[in-house]
């Protein structure tokens, strides 16, 4: 794939698809008595669509939820290797024209991911600050400057019993985070947030970086077995 082109296409308008330039959904909250889409947030949608993320990531609209801000659309994406699923995440752009102290402007990114790791590492003590890292850093990497952020990182261990006992336990690594997007050369780079949030979304899963200036391709070996990863990983 040739560098800085689109990670994808449309496939058809109900299919997932592997995200490059798409269209995104907004939608206003009942009852708040707004218009539909002002510019800057149907810009800041815009630029949703256009986030370049590497193509293991799987990425569709989802709804948005519509009653934390009048205004919100958000995307919701997987990333898969051979045919695994090994992360799994959610990116919501709210937006409130009047402002909010809580957030200290008028947008707010709100992410989630998901992912397995080796369940040796639920009890390593630096975990949740290598997982809350993986977000600071694709964010830095992108140049998507912030506030206000704000998150959990959650550990997650499961046991079998009964019937079940033959069953490995596993563990997984949840991270939840909201951050207020800033201006950036008097702008509004939404595009570079979705971008962060898709960088977090793969370290979690494991994927080796990419090179700069280089877009990846997905492997098409074959299904095979991945291991999980530890929290230094």
């Amino acid at each position: 794939m040739v560098a800085n082109d689109p990670a994808c296409s449309h496939l058809d308008p109900v299919a997932r698809f592997y995200c490059g330039s798409m269209v995104v959904g907004s939608e206003a909250r009942p009852g708040s008595g707004a218009p539909p889409d002002p510019p800057e947030f149907a810009a800041a949608v815009r630029a949703m669509g256009e986030a370049r993320l590497r193509p293991e990531v799987l990425c569709e609209p989802m709804p948005a939820p519509q009653r934390i801000a009048p205004y919100a659309a958000a995307l919701s994406a997987d990333v898969t290797v051979d045919g695994q699923d090994l992360c799994t995440g959610r990116i919501i752009l709210l937006h409130d024209p009047a402002g909010n102290d809580s957030w200290d402007g008028t947008f707010r990114c709100v992410a989630y991911a998901r992912a397995e790791i080796e369940i040796e590492a639920i009890t390593e003590p630096e975990l949740a600050e290598v997982g809350w890292s993986w977000l600071t850093e694709a964010l830095a990497a992108h140049g998507a400057s912030y506030a206000a952020a704000s998150g959990t990182v959650t550990r997650v261990a499961t046991d079998s019993f009964g019937a079940m006992s033959d069953d490995s336990g596993s563990a997984q690594i949840e991270i939840r985070a909201s951050w207020t997007p800033q201006l950036v050369d008097g702008e509004l780079d939404i595009q570079g947030h979705v971008e962060a949030w898709g960088q977090l979304l793969c370290t979690a899963a494991g994927l080796p970086p990419v090179p700069e200036g280089v877009t990846a391709m997905p492997n098409r070996r074959g299904p095979q077995r991945r291991g999980r990863r530890g929290a230094g990983q």
